[in-house]
């Protein structure tokens, strides 16, 4: 089993109605050195400027973006080229990443190489602490800056360190 941490980029806060802009992922190893980076251009005509900002792309650039079938495509080989067995897909956010990620693998491959599931970061750090109140952001080294490979890299950065602190995870 291995551990992946994803985080997505959008125009919005639903697929389907509004858009992926980028994703990216780290497998969670010492090494973090397996990562992946794609930008989607639009599915919709529906954008929220405040939501698009975030990201630091203007709409022409996002329209400029891949083909959301080609870069799901290479997303699920680089996922299944970059585990040993089932991958588990890991996010700050699950319910806003995995919703984008989940719908744009359904809708444009008919599948999602992460099955039906995924864990949230905060939920794990909580458990540990035994405080439903408990911060965990603390734990990154890397800064986040709303650039997805940069965020998922701080994010696996602090799975590492929970690891540390004795969290039974795959990180090998």
């Amino acid at each position: 089993m291995s551990l992946i941490v994803v985080d997505v980029e959008a125009d919005g806060p639903i697929p389907g109605k509004y858009s992926m802009v980028c994703l990216g992922a780290v497998v969670v190893e010492p090494t973090l050195s397996r990562t992946f980076y794609g930008r989607t251009r639009p599915i919709s005509r529906e954008w929220l400027p405040e939501a698009l900002a975030v990201s630091g792309f203007g709409r022409p650039e996002h329209e400029a973006f891949d083909d959301p079938r080609e870069v799901m495509a290479r997303f699920e080989t680089w996922v299944v080229e970059n585990s040993k067995g089932k991958p588990v897909f890991a996010s700050d956010n699950l319910a806003f990443d995995w919703q984008f990620v989940n719908w744009y693998f359904h809708t444009f491959l008919g599948r999602n190489p992460f099955g039906w599931s995924g864990r949230r970061i905060g939920d794990l750090y909580c458990g540990m602490m035994k405080d439903g109140y408990a911060t965990w952001k603390h734990l990154r080294k890397t800064v986040s800056d709303h650039d997805p490979e940069n965020d998922a890299r701080a994010n696996a950065e602090a799975l590492l360190a929970m690891i540390g602190m004795g969290l039974k995870l795959p990180a090998k």
